[in-house]
């Protein structure tokens, strides 16, 4: 169910290694990819922002838990460029069957949720395979068939416009994040 009142939200695909955030502004009670704006991590020294995608450098930090401080910390200042205007962020939760360094991950988030907090922005956890059911119809849906989702539904082709594989950060990052926010706004519960 959309609300009224939200001008912006923000869908975010949370990592340690490379976030991606989804700010959608809406018009005409509906999310419209021209109408979003996007902020990773940079992957490699080359990628730079071009169109309505920002890419940013990783944050600094010297051990463990500076670098979850500054991930969040990242994350709101993407989010406050908006001028406070996103009413809700939609975050992908935890994907259950995930391996490695799943602590790391848990402490991760536990700060970004902790922070998002502190600043008063409501945020809502929304599950893996709801987000991919959602945007390809298959709850168990790979990268590929996410990534074709988005091209139908956008009709923008990323494979050419940042020249890498669809399946590589920051393209698969950036469809989810889209997603998540599309979703959110349409079916979220938070108001």
């Amino acid at each position: 169910m959309a609300y009224s009142g939200m001008t912006w939200v923000a869908g975010i695909d949370y990592s340690l290694t490379s976030p991606a955030i989804c700010v959608g502004e809406v018009i005409d009670n509906n999310i419209k990819f021209k109408d979003c704006r996007f902020h990773y991590i940079k992957q490699t020294k080359s990628q730079d922002s071009f169109k309505e995608f920002n890419a940013h450098e990783y944050p600094k930090y010297s051990s463990e838990i500076e670098r979850y401080i500054a991930l969040a910390d990242w994350t709101i200042e993407r989010i406050r460029w908006y001028n406070g205007r996103v009413k809700c962020v939609y975050i992908e939760d935890y994907a259950f069957a995930a391996t490695g360094r799943v602590f790391h991950i848990a402490e991760n988030m536990a700060i970004l949720k902790h922070t998002l907090t502190k600043w008063g922005i409501k945020y809502e956890m929304i599950p893996p395979t709801v987000i991919k059911k959602y945007a390809s119809g298959k709850g168990n849906a790979k990268k590929e068939m996410m990534y074709e989702s988005f091209v139908n539904d956008t009709q923008r082709n990323l494979i050419n416009e940042f020249e890498i594989n669809p399946d590589k950060n920051p393209i698969s990052d950036i469809v989810d994040s889209y997603w998540i926010c599309k979703y959110g706004y349409e079916h979220g519960k938070n108001t």
